[in-house]
């Protein structure tokens, strides 16, 4: 015999596995949005220098100190003085104020005064244009606006260059992105907690199960819901069907109801299911019997309660047919086991005096008295079955005669003609239980009195069936006849009552009657009428 043993990847738990996800989606999240927001803000920072540059080129182009100078010679040291007091205002890099020929007029460096631009982006300015660009001077890389200078004719005189060193350019632009990083590094600390909040949620939710496990209670559920032999029915808080198992289906067909059911109100394809009920009072109806179209169940309806909340509700059922036949199969095999048990017991007592005859070698009596004993025991058997054609009746009256005996009572059986085989089955185990109560009831009623007597009367005429049963008891008040029938109702003590109610039931669903009469001291009848269609 071989083993097999599967080495695999190993499975990361469900905790961990959302702990993980929500964090990498969250870091990603959050690293796209630095990217595109620090590009956003290089872009935004880099515009906003370049309009400031340009404003203030576009200023010290339009002053008249500055115009002054490019006509006259004697005035050119007041463009010195002017773009040194804009320059340590507005924080730039340099103002160059040149001429037409690209010397500079003004400079941070007094000692560049006097000579050509350095950089070689001013042409396009010199032919009256303005521009941005991005060059290397005398201070290093800079962004540079170029705007040019026009006298009061329009003509153009010179030119001014306003640089910011794009070193400080950079710092803005990280300083600015130091601040989203420490955002996102919060953003990712915030991410991560709630990844294990979340997960820790969900674990709490699923019981702490793992989706394996989750997934093999599943199937473990479902196969034994569909393996059972009672149909199952589920609905949830609004009696909408979640589940119906296979014997579930099989049943509601048989009953004439076809599916689908799944996604359907149950009241909509079975009014009389009662399940709204149990919804809405929150009590389980257990043992209930209950007609769907033709045929007859019995079921058991409980609520589904989630931490104090009623969810949705379940019934059971089972074909009561079925149940009969179980429950005949059990009353049979009662029956002959009581009448085993009872015969024996009476045989005992007669093997004890078979005995004794034989330890006093008195044989003739030994043969005398079993003669005595086969023929009454033949007699008996022949007359009960030649009174009760069905074999399970013959059989209960043989057990409840060989009881009486047991109990010291005469057991008489009277009436016209023989009880045949009813045509439907279960008619003979709802007669065995009209009988086989009222018989133990007559039973009890004279196991205190000197005279213990037990009368059933059969008479059958025109599939019309009487059994009476008296006794020679104390009787029964008045007053509490009609109270007999009810469940639980006893005279007899606690625990009891329960007899009378399976009679009043059994002839409920035979259609019969039952009658009591009673005379004090005197005893009790009791009188069955039912219809009984025998197979002949």
């Amino acid at each position: 015999m071989g083993w097999k043993i599967r080495i695999g990847k190993p499975k990361l738990r469900l905790q961990t596995t959302i702990t993980l996800l929500v964090c990498i989606v969250v870091i990603m999240a959050l690293f796209v949005t630095e990217t595109l927001i620090t590009n956003r803000i290089s872009h935004e920072t880099k515009k906003s220098q370049t309009e400031k540059a340009t404003n203030i080129a576009k200023i010290v182009a339009q002053s008249p100190i500055v115009k002054t100078g490019l006509i006259n010679k004697k005035a050119e040291k007041d463009i010195q003085t002017f773009t040194n007091d804009i320059q340590r205002t507005t924080h730039v890099e340099f103002i160059v104020v040149m001429d037409m020929y690209g010397i500079r007029k003004s400079h941070p460096n007094r000692n560049l005064l006097g000579l050509h631009f350095v950089g070689g982006d001013e042409g396009p300015v010199l032919k009256g244009k303005e521009h941005i660009s991005t060059a290397k001077g005398t201070l290093g890389i800079s962004l540079r606006s170029f705007v040019p200078v026009f006298d009061e004719k329009n003509k153009q005189i010179g030119a001014v260059a306003v640089g910011i060193s794009l070193e400080k350019v950079n710092q803005a632009i990280e300083q600015s992105r130091r601040i989203i990083l420490i955002g996102v590094g919060v953003g990712i600390l915030v991410g991560v907690l709630g990844a294990l909040f979340l997960a820790r949620k969900i674990k709490a939710i699923l019981f702490g199960l793992e989706p394996s496990e989750i997934a093999k209670l599943l199937e473990e559920r479902s196969a034994m819901l569909q393996s059972t032999k009672e149909g199952i029915l589920a609905v949830d808080q609004d009696g909408v069907t979640t589940l119906v198992n296979n014997e579930g289906v099989r049943l509601l067909q048989i009953a004439g109801i076809d599916g689908p059911f799944l996604g359907k109100k149950v009241d909509d394809y079975m009014p009389n299911s009662k399940l709204s009920t149990v919804l809405e009072a929150g009590e389980s109806q257990l043992y209930q019997e209950q007609e769907i179209n033709h045929i007859t169940i019995v079921t058991n309806r409980v609520p589904v309660i989630v931490k104090g909340k009623i969810v949705g509700a379940i019934a059971t059922f089972r074909e009561k047919t079925e149940i009969k036949e179980l429950a005949e199969q059990l009353t049979g095999v009662k029956l002959y086991a009581e009448a085993l048990r009872t015969q024996s017991h009476e045989f005992m007592n007669k093997l004890h005096v078979i005995s004794g005859l034989i330890h006093m070698k008195d044989y003739q009596t030994v043969s005398s008295y079993i003669s005595k004993i086969v023929d009454h025991q033949q007699s008996e058997v022949e007359f009960v079955v030649s009174r009760f054609k069905d074999p399970v009746l013959a059989g209960f009256i043989l057990g409840k005669l060989s009881f009486a005996r047991e109990k010291g009572c005469e057991f008489i059986i009277e009436g016209e003609g023989s009880l045949p085989e009813p045509i439907q089955r279960g008619t003979t185990h709802e007669v065995v239980t009209i009988l086989g109560n009222l018989i133990d009831n007559a039973l009890d009623a004279v196991a205190d009195y000197p005279i213990k007597k037990v009368t059933l009367r059969l008479d059958y005429f025109d599939e019309i069936l009487v059994l009476e049963v008296h006794d020679t008891g104390q009787g029964i008040d008045e007053d509490i006849i009609n109270s007999l029938c009810v469940k639980g109702y006893s005279t007899k003590g606690e625990n009891r009552g329960i007899g009378l109610f399976l009679v009043q039931q059994s002839l409920e669903k035979l259609s019969g009657q039952l009658e009591i009469h009673s005379q004090k001291e005197k005893g009790a009848t009791f009188i069955v009428t039912i219809p009984y269609k025998s197979k002949q």
